[in-house]
């Protein structure tokens, strides 16, 4: 699996794309059966540590050390540096049992996104779910940037470490469910309906 770095969240400030995600991924999430939750990618660990003052018991990794570093400053036993190219979670990790994976914004800058599910199918151990967010694309919003010639700002191609990959409802729940997962709620974030700066896809295995 590809390697990536520095996707995530590392200002002090909290993440201006979580603001917009916020309630509609906490009402995915529920105390009684989601239980042991690993945040993959979990930039300066804004999301985690909100979580986690909300009562949830979760634990975040990321590739950027400078990230990790600003996470541990609110829990310091809740974070750890992570290299997905390794397909191993850290040390610290691997005698927990997760029943859920969050990862938000991040599947969108992964060469290998498949690699990436089957890992993290690994990490669940065969049971529980996944909850990604990554920003939405479908019929309507891909016309209006054509219509407006605004692919070039869209794509943003001089962005160093930027979006390689451009997920669709249909595309995204396709990937999970050829890994075995099924998907049970989506919700679209930001803006109108149907132009959603994202989305949220929430998945289960075996269900």
């Amino acid at each position: 699996m590809t390697d990536y770095k520095d996707y995530g969240f590392y200002n002090d400030e909290p993440a201006h794309t979580f603001q917009y995600l916020q309630a509609p991924l906490l009402s995915m999430l529920d105390k009684n059966t989601n239980r042991c939750i690993l945040d993959i990618g979990c930039g300066n660990g804004y999301l985690a540590n909100y979580l986690i003052s909300q009562g949830y018991n979760v634990y975040g990794t990321d590739a950027s050390e400078a990230g990790i570093a600003i996470a541990r400053q609110a829990n310091p036993d809740k974070f750890f540096v992570q290299d997905l190219s390794t397909g191993k979670l850290p040390p610290e990790l691997q005698g927990l049992n997760f029943d859920t994976i969050i990862s938000t914004e991040v599947i969108e800058h992964l060469y290998d996104p498949a690699g990436f599910i089957e890992f993290c199918k690994s990490v669940l151990n065969g049971k529980g779910g996944i909850i990604i967010t990554t920003p939405y694309h479908g019929y309507l919003k891909n016309l209006t940037l054509s219509l407006f010639n605004k692919w070039d700002r869209h794509l943003s191609p001089g962005w160093q470490g930027g979006h390689i990959k451009f997920w669709s409802r249909a595309t995204l729940g396709k990937l999970l469910t050829d890994a075995g997962f099924k998907v049970v709620a989506f919700k679209g974030c930001g803006r109108a309906p149907y132009f959603w700066k994202s989305m949220i896809i929430k998945a289960q295995i075996g269900q």
